[in-house]
């Protein structure tokens, strides 16, 4: 273990395009009926639009999304100095749920229901919703100064907005369906335009955060050393916590709440090898996408043609990840 943390992080890269590379081939060919080799599948028309038209968006909408919880989960445990923070600590998974929740009421018995407007829609609500759950959270922390305000706000706003959006699902018990989608976590639902939306808004906060990488360098040895580094905290913590709303918020709009991913990724990269952040924030990004590629193929496959919850999924192999390193190192 002490000879594989000195290694250079590229490895740890270059391992992680290579399995998620290994994950797409074996994604693409997981349906319904079982796995199959995706090059097989070429020679019929049908099953290749199946392959292109679904399969193959779903696929890059696991790494994409769970690239943006990766990359949103470095920054907090970064920003907050606590390798428990994970993506949703802000209110932002709050938030996103009570804005489908509002929006599901409003629009599922219209006209629009069902429609590609209504898909549009639901994306745009979660996204405000989290976007605006970060900045309730902030007002009520009084800026981005004090940390420990921070966290109990961003519980705060957790609860009472979980609390309002059980609320709105009791008045509109239509909603309860599609809440439970949006609550368990999929990507079958994200399409080529959703892909794309990831896709770029990934690659604009992992430069973002990668120029702010020395920020939490120094904030990873204390506010006072930060300080004594010449550091302008209140800025960069503002802009650290921008990049964390909106990778979150885009990977939540489109996928639902996905758990332990944001948690998880990050762990796993600093139990491999040790390093700064500019490196951190990439490898987090890649262990994310691989986590949920991962994740997605077994969701689909592991009981075809049954199809199992993402969310939950993750949930369970997140969940025993921790526990498990919880057990080992209090033994």
């Amino acid at each position: 273990m002490t000879h594989a943390r000195t290694r250079h992080p590229a490895w740890l890269v270059a391992t992680l395009v290579w399995c998620g590379g290994v994950l797409a081939l074996v994604g693409l060919g997981v349906g319904s009926t079982g796995l199959q080799a995706v090059w097989t599948l070429w020679d019929d028309p049908i099953a290749a639009q199946i392959v292109w038209d679904i399969r193959a968006p779903r696929t890059v909408a696991a790494f994409c999304a769970g690239a943006l919880l990766g990359l949103a989960g470095a920054v907090a445990q970064g920003l907050f100095r606590n390798p428990l923070a994970d993506p949703f600590l802000l209110g932002s998974a709050s938030g996103a749920s009570l804005g489908v929740a509002l929006a599901l009421a409003t629009w599922a018995t219209s006209a629009a229901a069902g429609s590609w407007w209504l898909r549009l829609g639901l994306t745009g609500a979660a996204f405000v919703g989290a976007v605006l759950a970060v900045l309730l959270t902030l007002a009520l922390a009084r800026g981005v100064q004090h940390t420990l305000r921070l966290l109990l706000a961003g519980v705060v706003v957790g609860v009472v907005l979980g609390a309002l959006t059980s609320l709105v699902t009791l008045t509109a018990p239509e909603t309860l369906a599609a809440m439970q989608a949006f609550m368990l976590g999929t990507t079958a639902t994200v399409g080529w335009a959703g892909n794309a939306l990831m896709a770029g808004i990934g690659c604009l906060c992992l430069l973002l955060a990668w120029a702010l990488a020395r920020a939490l360098d120094g904030l990873a040895l204390g506010e006072s050393t930060a300080v004594s580094l010449g550091l302008p905290l209140a800025p960069l913590r503002a802009a650290l916590l921008a990049v964390l709303a909106l990778a979150t918020g885009t990977a939540v709009a489109q996928t639902g709440l996905i758990a332990f991913v944001g948690l998880a990724a990050p762990h796993l990269v600093r139990g491999v090898i040790k390093t700064t952040h500019a490196w951190l924030l990439l490898m987090a990004s890649l262990m994310g996408g691989v986590l949920l590629m991962l994740a997605d193929t077994l969701a689909r496959g592991l009981l075809a043609p049954q199809e199992l919850p993402v969310g939950v999924l993750t949930a369970v192999l997140g969940g025993g990840y921790l526990l498990w390193l919880m057990h080992r190192r209090v033994g």
